[in-house]
């Protein structure tokens, strides 16, 4: 069992984006282009893009 130490696994970036992503998918299914669709796109991004800094060694 893991301790909760304040420290957010990356692991759970990379399920949020692609959560994102499904939702984004979805969304544009079945309104289009819309400022939905657009929002949850950039937060699909920004979850990938936190997640690839995450991993990176620092």
């Amino acid at each position: 069992m893991g301790s909760i130490d304040g420290e957010i696994p990356a692991v759970w970036f990379l399920i949020s984006s692609i959560g994102f992503v499904i939702l984004t998918f979805i969304q544009y299914r079945n309104t289009g282009k819309s400022f939905n669709t657009i929002f949850l796109s950039v937060m699909a991004i920004i979850f990938f893009v936190s997640y690839i800094i995450l991993l990176i060694p620092r």
